[in-house]
Order: structure tokens, then sequence, then C-alpha cells
């Protein structure tokens, strides 16, 4: 049971700081953080390009892979004997 605690809090250190990465490189929508970043200058293309759709996937799976160590770790902590 020790060695699958510590994969899921490994796991979920990890995730953390890639989901924080992932949501700080997302364009913002004018204002904000992301404007520190570059991400308040205009541009001329409509819509949302392939890279911001597929940045969005990524982000999605990260936070799947994040919530999962979550659970498990609750449930570890709520039937370790």
């Amino acid at each position: 049971m020790d060695a699958v605690r510590i994969v899921l809090q490994v796991l979920l250190v990890v995730s953390s700081a890639v989901l924080t990465l992932f949501i700080l490189l997302h364009k913002g929508k004018g204002g904000g953080l992301s404007d520190m970043f570059g991400g308040g200058m205009s541009t001329s293309l409509g819509g949302s390009s392939v890279a911001e759709r597929n940045l969005d996937r990524f982000t999605v799976a990260i936070a799947v892979i994040w919530v999962a160590a979550i659970i498990g770790l609750g449930l570890l902590a709520r039937f370790a004997s």
C-alpha cells in the first residue's frame, strides 16, 4: 500500500505542476495573467487554432489524471487499515 500511495503522491505533484503550466499557456480573453506572458497581443486569426485546441485537450487529460490521483489518495486514506 505504501508503494501505491507514493506513486499517487508523485503523480499528483507532477500533474499539478503540468496543469498549472498548461493553464498559464492558454490564450487570455483580455487582461489577466496571460497578458504578462504575451497573451494580450492581438492576432488576425479568427477562432481557435489547432495548437489551442490541442492545448485544451492536453489540459483536460492532465486534469482527469489529477482528479484520479486525488480520488485514489482519498480512497487509500479512507480504507487503509
